[in-house]
């Protein structure tokens, strides 16, 4: 990749560790348990319980994207960053911006 595309995509990469950041912050805010004393419905707090679980795998899956995108972050530097793992073919600039994460070609993924 040439310079001017790596420090487009470390720009990117740092936007969207700071966007999931803020969206890890709301989610975990949604969390709170569902207290049992609020005099709701008993349909209601099967409803809140079952939102809650939805907020928790969303949680997850997005500080596992921001952890991926950390790591992407510290290897841009690197000198086989863009290559893929598998055939170590350069992969797709586009591919980078849309997922900086991923460490294979389209044909390998």
């Amino acid at each position: 990749m040439k310079q001017e595309e790596l420090k487009n995509l470390k720009k990117e990469i740092k936007q969207k560790i700071k966007n999931l950041q803020f969206e890890i912050e709301q989610l975990e805010e949604s969390t709170a348990p569902v207290a049992p004393e609020n005099s709701i419905g008993r349909i209601s707090r099967m409803d809140a319980i079952n939102n809650k679980s939805v907020i928790e795998a969303s949680l997850r899956n997005r500080k596992k994207k921001l952890s991926r995108l950390q790591l992407a972050l510290s290897k841009v530097d690197q000198p086989g960053f863009g290559l893929c793992s598998n055939c170590k073919k350069p992969i797709n600039p586009k591919r980078l911006v849309l997922m900086p994460e991923s460490s294979k070609c389209i044909r390998c993924a």
